[in-house]
């Protein structure tokens, strides 16, 4: 049997190495999206639309981008209007002088409806992006019409603590070890200032 600390450290590495699976592999729809920056609180928000129906925003993990849904992406363009978006400091959206913020992203994702021209938007976060998507839906439930939260905590203490030690760990400083990987290949090759 495995120590649990040495599992909770394996199941963090695996979630790590499953991101990096999905960044790399990218569907090619057959009729190229739509994009844009929308200009945000501050942010040129880079966002995606594919497809046709009724609306819903789509938000990546942490150090993702819209690359994250990967083939998922061409098959909820099929029955819907899907709209990807790199959030603050992450994929084509430069990041500004403030912190990432859940409450702070999710004011841009209301801003980024508004901007859209839509009244209300089924939103979809996965990880940082569900955390994000939880925050829009308590901060603007008048622009979050149905929610769906894949893979985070309602709070912080909803991680295990080796969890939160390994993602502290993720600063500025890392960068050069994470140069290898494939989501630093993916950053590095769209982000207007990597």
């Amino acid at each position: 049997m495995m120590p649990r600390r040495k599992l909770i450290t394996t199941s963090f590495a695996g979630m790590i190495m499953a991101k990096t699976t999905v960044v790399s592999v990218r569907a090619s729809p057959t009729t190229p999206p739509k994009t844009g920056y929308a200009p945000v609180n501050g942010l040129n928000l880079y966002y995606e639309i594919h497809g046709t129906g009724e609306p819903l925003v789509l938000l990546h993990g942490g150090l993702g981008s819209t690359a994250m849904f990967g083939e998922v992406l061409p098959l909820l363009a099929k029955g819907r209007q899907a709209i990807a978006v790199d959030l603050q400091g992450h994929g084509r959206t430069a990041d500004i002088d403030r912190p990432i913020r859940y409450e702070l992203i999710a004011d841009d994702i209301a801003a980024l409806i508004k901007f859209l021209g839509f009244a209300k938007t089924d939103v979809m976060g996965y990880s940082l992006g569900g955390g994000t998507a939880l925050r829009a839906a308590i901060q603007h439930p008048d622009k979050v019409r149905k929610l769906v939260v894949v893979s985070t905590p309602c709070k912080q203490a909803g991680w295990y603590p080796e969890v939160v030690a390994s993602m502290k760990q993720l600063t500025g400083a890392a960068a050069e070890m994470m140069k290898p990987s494939p989501i630093y290949k993916t950053y590095a090759a769209i982000a207007p200032k990597p």
